[in-house]
């Protein structure tokens, strides 16, 4: 479903957890044959991404890319159902047509 490499999140009680080709625990990963027109439509800024930022912890997620943003929203219900589970005390998104590259997370601690 969701593109990018591993990256780490932190999760409740400062637990990190290693978040696997963009995948969590709630979805799947995505069909690789359909990662060179992903990368093809990032490469391009055609590729829609959502940018998910938490406070305490804080941290900026990147999810993506897609290439339809209907897909993206699908996708998003369960990164977003997973993020809330760690309870931070806030969680702001936006959809994104851009391009992209490592890092996927931005957080204090990484940086």
């Amino acid at each position: 479903m969701a593109g990018g490499g591993a990256r780490l999140r932190t999760g409740a009680g400062g637990v990190k957890t290693e978040v696997q080709n963009g995948c969590h625990p709630h979805t799947q990963p995505m069909n690789p044959l359909l990662w060179p027109v992903r990368s093809v439509a990032n490469g391009l800024g055609l590729a829609w991404w959502a940018r998910v930022q938490t406070r305490t912890p804080d941290a900026v997620y990147w999810f993506g890319p897609f290439v339809r943003r209907s897909t993206l929203e699908a996708a998003l219900v369960p990164f977003l159902a997973d993020l809330r589970a760690e309870a931070p005390a806030a969680i702001e998104h936006q959809l994104l047509r851009t391009q992209r590259s490592e890092p996927l997370t931005e957080a204090p601690e990484l940086g």
